[in-house]
């Protein structure tokens, strides 16, 4: 479990890096990786939770 929460952080992490180097280059492949990233992260942390959800329920 305290891996897969420094696995999210550090996803987020790698998104925020993207985006600050497309805002510093403008080069719009920063930002699309940026994008996919921020999208990963994020599917995979609403998975986290709703295992963990359905872990109570159950």
């Amino acid at each position: 479990m305290l891996l897969f929460r420094w696995l999210v952080l550090l996803m987020l992490l790698g998104a925020l890096v993207s985006f600050a180097f497309y805002a510093a280059t403008g080069d719009p492949r920063f930002k699309r990786l940026g994008w996919m990233i921020l999208k990963w992260a994020l599917l995979s942390a609403f998975g986290f939770f709703a295992v963990l959800i359905l872990e109570r329920v159950v």
